[in-house]
């Protein structure tokens, strides 16, 4: 395996089956090990994995951002536009509820990027982006 790492990223959800469901069938994350009381999923070539924390999931917190109501924390991925594109039809398709509808940031300008957030079923939540040209995702 060449170039980044795949980065790993633990997290708690009220419900395992709920998660199941959200990250593999409605996300389309394939599923790899599980347990009673955690579930491995391939987030994009990363490993995520759901842990069974019903005291640790709830509503983050939010941040006043163009506009928005950014929730914080909130964990996601850089896609291309077009896997961005397919994951919002997909998510759009299944009736997800978008906390910030996807739409692009900074049109015309350096750092032009989509972006979309939504919640999984034990609130936390998922930022999607995309950039015009990657290069300019570290660009002032």
């Amino acid at each position: 395996m060449s170039g980044l790492r795949p980065f790993h990223l633990a997290f708690p959800v009220h419900d395992l089956e709920e998660a199941r469901r959200f990250y593999g069938e409605v996300m389309g994350c394939p599923e790899g090990r599980s347990s009673k009381q955690w579930i491995d999923f391939n987030f994009y070539g990363h490993q995520i994995v759901a842990h069974l924390a019903p005291e640790g999931a709830g509503r983050p917190l939010g941040n006043h951002v163009d506009g928005h109501n950014v929730p914080v924390p909130h964990f996601g991925i850089v896609l291309t536009m077009e896997q961005w594109q397919e994951l919002a039809d997909r998510m759009t398709k299944a009736g997800t509820k978008f906390e910030i509808e996807p739409y692009v940031r900074f049109k015309g300008e350096v750092g032009e990027q989509a972006t979309m957030f939504f919640f999984d079923p034990s609130h936390n939540a998922l930022e999607f982006k995309a950039f015009k040209d990657l290069g300019s995702l570290f660009a002032k």
